[in-house]
């Protein structure tokens, strides 16, 4: 005997509650790069990425990563909210999130949803409410793209200032290793010290 709609939509909605969404990922994170990086954590089921046909190339990406139970998915979205999370390198925290229902473009129809739709005339009561939402849409969208635009900035900075704090760490303990290497013994020659390099 075949699964009924509800038996469906009742297996969907398990794998909803196992899913976490995850968003701020860096362009450059890949599938196999979320697999790695959370196989730590529990046993990734599936991984997808959600791609992003409105906005430039380089603004963060999300994706869909299925755990191995709900369990699970709660607790490394517990931690994520509590700990910065970087993947790849990036000077990015990836934030997390439960899944809905929404997000997935494969879901079953939900057999105990009802739609219809209908055109709305000029004249219609609705109509002026339809018009402020794509006009508020369209702000949104604006707004957005003006928000990733600030966060982008902000990233190079961080990691710039990550890069300069690399190279003076780097430059000093050069400096260290140099006057390891011969100077120290020289003073201690001089100044007729024990010097033990061990």
């Amino acid at each position: 005997m075949g699964s009924t709609a509800e038996d469906d939509y009742a297996a969907f909605e398990k794998k909803v509650k196992r899913t976490m969404y995850l968003d701020n990922l860096s362009p450059s994170v890949t599938e196999s790069v979320l697999r790695t990086a959370f196989d730590q954590f529990a046993n990734v089921k599936n991984v997808k990425l959600i791609p992003n046909y409105l906005e430039p190339m380089n603004v963060p990406q999300c994706a869909l990563i299925e755990l191995d139970n709900e369990k699970k998915a709660k607790e490394v979205i517990s931690m994520i909210e509590q700990y910065p999370f970087m993947i790849c390198g990036k000077p990015r925290p990836v934030r997390a999130f439960p899944a809905k229902a929404e997000m997935f473009d494969d879901r079953p129809k939900n057999p105990r949803r009802k739609l219809t739709c209908r055109w709305l005339e000029p004249g219609d009561p609705d109509f002026e409410v339809a018009e402020e939402l794509k006009e508020l849409t369209r702000k949104h969208a604006a707004e957005a793209a003006y928000l990733h635009q600030v966060q982008l900035q902000e990233e190079e900075k961080l990691a710039k200032h990550q890069e300069d704090t690399l190279k003076g760490h780097y430059k000093k303990y050069r400096m260290i290793e140099s006057v390891m290497d011969g100077t120290a013994q020289c003073l201690a020659r001089h100044y007729n010290v024990r010097y033990n390099n061990d």
